[in-house]
């Protein structure tokens, strides 16, 4: 059995959560219970603090996590890193209140900065020159200019708001970060066979969030020209209708130029343009 070390609470968590349901994956939560195992898979998830998890999988209490990037890197556990997962972005960033006067990170230089990540901090300002005192805090960051602890905080960013409620703006972005699925590099030779079943399944449910299924009528003699629109995942595929004359094509479009092949196979005669979403995708 394959033990997965996840955050028990938190946007991490239910992303992680997520991902691991639409892998096909059943189990049940609560709130009470710190682990729980699959009913269909052998899996055991365990519920635990987020910088706690690259030290448990390193240890082998758990062979894989979920965890923030920006933890990985923070705790220095970058070898675990098995596959960069792409969800629960977020930003480490430097932030000052909003009155100051601020133009480039060496106006920093002798300030007083509170954080949670003093390592990538540390990291970030010694590649620019710059020396501050920084003042490690565990939580509760935004707060620490208005009491007078800090000058500055350098913290996790995802939509900003946190920050505007406490008086303070984005500078700098120190790291980018988003969710990362980690592995004890000492795995059996049969966990690393669950493994990569797993990564199998969640590689499927990443192809298909990225994609859109299209399906849409065009008269026979713009086939060719519409298929040379149409990347798909080899060529798409032409089915007859009913109607003499047209046809049915099929194709598998990436979200990000989703729009701009509508309008090219739209205006090259396409016509009754069905969008679909993918549940999984296998190639």
């Amino acid at each position: 059995m394959l033990r997965l070390a996840i955050q028990k609470s938190g946007r991490l968590s239910e992303d992680s959560l997520k991902l691991i349901r639409e892998c096909g994956i059943s189990f049940i939560t609560s709130s009470l219970k710190l682990k729980t195992e699959s009913t269909n898979f052998p899996l055991e998830i365990l519920y635990l603090r987020d910088d706690d998890i690259p030290g448990y999988v390193a240890d082998g209490v758990a062979d894989i996590g979920i965890v923030g990037e920006n933890v990985l890197v923070e705790e220095g556990y970058q070898a675990l890193a098995v596959e960069k997962l792409g969800f629960s972005k977020c930003r480490l960033s430097l932030a000052v209140p909003k009155a100051d006067d601020y133009e480039s990170v060496q106006d920093l230089n002798g300030k007083n900065i509170a954080t949670s990540y003093p390592n990538l901090l540390q990291a970030f300002l010694s590649e620019r020159g710059v020396q501050v005192n920084i003042h490690t805090i565990s939580g509760s960051v935004e707060i620490a200019p208005s009491i007078g602890l800090a000058d500055a905080i350098c913290d996790i960013v995802s939509s900003g708001s946190t920050l505007i409620s406490n008086g303070l703006r984005e500078v700098e972005r120190v790291f980018n970060s988003q969710a990362v699925l980690i592995a004890n590099d000492g795995l059996t030779a049969e966990k690393r066979e669950l493994l990569d079943k797993l990564l199998f399944r969640i590689h499927a449910v990443q192809r298909a969030s990225r994609a859109k299924y299209i399906l849409l009528n065009a008269p026979n003699d713009r086939i060719q020209q519409i298929s040379q629109l149409l990347p798909g995942i080899k060529s798409p595929t032409v089915l007859p209708l009913a109607e003499e004359g047209w046809s049915s094509l099929h194709s598998v479009v990436n979200e990000d130029d989703f729009w701009e092949i509508i309008e090219k196979i739209k205006e090259a005669g396409a016509q009754g343009i069905l969008v679909v979403p993918i549940e999984k995708m296998i190639i």
